[in-house]
């Protein structure tokens, strides 16, 4: 891990993607997708919602203070091109950043990073959808993604500010509880029933309130369920 300006350099923005939520079919009805990013080629406002000239379709599911950028590791892209028996380009995975160096086990959900001028915050996994697997003709994808842990995860924005391709990313703070995006990826998908490692998530309070709900809900069904 190299360091700069005091604190830990991370990686890098290998490519900022943007798109606008497009229509296509999935069978034989419509849906509108923003998942088709492509590279900017230019620096970006970003706002605490997201880059300026980006867009998502789901509202609910996608975007929001909580899901301001998605990022994504290139460290991946070779594991998918071996798969895919293909090129496998930025913003493949609907990501806004990609990244250099940067994986699910590099950062703990409520780390602040410092990015161009802006300062963002982990506040969960990404959670793949079918749309992923839409974009490109690979209907397992998402669980596959899934399976193999390599999710990318979610920005909050604290500062708002410019960003660009080949902006450095630097570990303002690690979060006291230390839990990773791989972790907690492990606790949602993997480690279900265990109560205490749901209660450890729990108690980190930077988590993002969709994840924070689902897994209140969990461990309620579960107290009672040992009740």
């Amino acid at each position: 891990m190299k360091w700069g300006m005091g604190m830990a350099l991370l990686g890098r923005i290998v490519s900022l993607n943007i798109s606008k939520p497009v229509t296509i079919m999935h069978g034989n009805k419509e849906v509108e997708t923003g998942i088709n990013k492509k590279p900017s080629g230019e620096p970006l406002m970003l706002t605490f919602t997201g880059l300026i000239g980006d867009g998502q379709a789901d509202l609910i599911h996608h975007g929001g203070p909580d899901k301001a950028v998605c990022a994504y590791s290139s460290v991946h892209f070779p594991y998918w091109e071996s798969q895919w028996k293909r090129t496998v380009e930025p913003g493949a995975f609907g990501e806004n950043f990609t990244l250099s160096e940067l994986t699910e086990g590099s950062l703990c959900i409520g780390d602040t990073v410092r990015v161009g001028d802006a300062l963002v915050q982990v506040s969960q996994p990404r959670q793949p959808c079918f749309k992923l697997g839409l974009k490109h003709g690979l209907p397992e994808l998402p669980l596959q993604v899934q399976k193999e842990g390599y999710t990318g995860f979610y920005f909050r924005v604290i500062e708002e500010g410019k960003v660009a391709e080949g902006d450095e990313l630097y570990l303002e703070a690690r979060h006291s509880a230390a839990l990773t995006v791989a972790e907690a990826n492990r606790i949602m998908y993997i480690e279900k029933s265990n109560v205490e490692r749901i209660e450890r998530i729990l108690a980190v309070e930077e988590l993002a309130e969709s994840w924070r709900q689902t897994f209140q809900s969990r461990l309620a069904k579960l107290l009672e369920e040992n009740s």
